[in-house]
């Protein structure tokens, strides 16, 4: 019975070190990818922006700091959620779609066969006379 107890005790230790030692390395991973990142970003900013359009140069920190701010007003550099997210989207959609005759949801492609039909027969010349109409509208002085 000891050695049982002796095993799942060893067990359950080694466990919680190989899952410490990987947040670890992925904490240890992320900070450098982050330097290296904000180290690539302040070497391309150095090397075109003053170059380009007049800007300073920015150290380190200054890059880092612009790479936040623009994942604050952007959103996120496709950190693996966006699959799930237009998973939601798409769920969302088919909801909003189901028994609902909206364009929107585009369920109903057979208007379509004939389009290149009317467009080579009326289609050019139905558009050439809205031009003309609206070319009419804007030289008539407005009143």
């Amino acid at each position: 019975m000891e050695k049982y107890i002796e095993h799942k005790v060893k067990g359950k230790a080694e466990k919680f070190i190989k899952k410490t030692v990987k947040i670890l390395f992925y904490i240890v991973a992320a900070i450098a990818f982050l330097v290296l990142f904000a180290y690539i970003f302040m070497y391309l900013w150095n090397w075109l922006m003053p170059e380009i359009f007049g800007l300073t140069t920015l150290d380190f920190w200054q890059a880092g700091g612009l790479l936040v701010l623009a994942k604050i007003i952007f959103g996120n550099f496709s950190g693996g959620k966006d699959g799930a997210n237009k998973g939601k989207k798409k769920r969302k959609m088919q909801r909003t779609c189901k028994g609902n005759g909206s364009r929107m949801c585009g369920d109903d492609f057979s208007k379509w066969k004939f389009y290149d039909e009317f467009w080579k027969e009326e289609g050019e010349q139905a558009y050439n006379d809205y031009l003309e109409r609206k070319k009419n509208d804007a030289d008539q002085p407005q009143s």
